[in-house]
C-alpha cells in the first residue's frame, strides 16, 4: 500500500473508529464515480433529495469533508462517514488520478485528469499574469466577480460548485487562445 492510501486509511479510522450508522449503512459501497486524487477522495451517491457530491481530504493531521446535501457543508453528515467507510471497505474501488500537465492532454481522459488535479484559484492567477483580471473573466463568462470569489474560495475547502468545470474549462480556453486575441485587438486598432 502506497504512502498516501495509508495515511488516508488512518486518518479515516481514526476520524470515523466505529462502524457507521444506520443511516449512513445505506450508503455504504453505493457511491459511484469514485475517484482518489491523492489523499483526497470522493465520490457521489444518490440520497434522498438529489445526487450529492462527498469528499474526504486529509493534509497531516487535518481532516476536512463536505457534502453538496444540506447539512454537509462541514462534511458531519451520514454521506461523510459512509464515504470513509465505503474507503476503508475496499480502497481500490477508488482509482487514483494521476496528475496530467497541460500540454499532455490529448483525449477526455487526460482533461479530467488536469482538470481534477488543479484549481480554479491556479487558472485565474495564470489569467492575471496574462493581463486577465478575474473581473473581467467573470463578465466574460456570465457571472459576478463575487460568484467567482464563492466558486474559488468553495473548491479551496473541498467544496464544489456544479459550474466549477465549465469555468475551469473557459481559463483553459483563454489560456490556449490569449494570444489569438491580443493579435486580433491590435489588429483592429491599426
Amino acid at each position: 500500500m502506497d504512502a498516501e492510501l495509508e495515511l488516508l486509511r488512518s486518518a479515516l479510522q481514526r476520524r470515523w473508529p466505529h462502524a457507521p450508522g444506520e443511516k449512513a449503512q445505506r450508503y455504504v459501497d453505493n457511491f459511484f464515480e469514485r475517484q482518489r486524487i491523492g489523499t483526497r477522495i470522493s465520490g457521489r451517491v444518490v440520497g434522498n433529495h438529489g445526487t450529492y457530491t462527498v469528499s474526504i481530504r486529509v493534509e497531516g493531521e487535518q481532516i476536512t469533508s463536505a457534502c453538496s446535501c444540506y447539512i454537509g457543508k462541514d462534511g458531519y453528515c451520514h454521506h461523510c462517514a459512509a464515504l470513509a467507510a465505503t474507503f476503508l471497505k475496499d480502497p481500490a474501488s477508488f482509482p487514483a488520478i494521476e496528475r496530467v500537465e497541460c500540454n499532455e492532454i490529448r483525449g477526455l481522459a487526460d482533461l479530467h485528469s488536469f482538470l481534477a488535479h488543479t484549481t480554479l484559484d491556479y487558472l485565474l492567477q495564470q489569467l492575471r499574469e496574462l493581463g486577465i483580471t478575474q473581473t473581467a473573466f467573470a463578465q466574460g463568462t456570465g457571472t459576478t466577480a463575487q460568484h467567482l470569489s464563492a466558486v474559488k474560495r468553495s473548491e479551496l475547502r473541498n467544496r464544489f460548485h456544479s459550474e466549477l468545470g465549465a469555468l475551469k474549462l473557459a481559463c483553459l480556453w483563454l489560456l490556449e487562445h490569449h494570444q489569438e486575441f491580443t493579435q486580433d485587438q491590435k489588429g483592429s486598432k491599426g
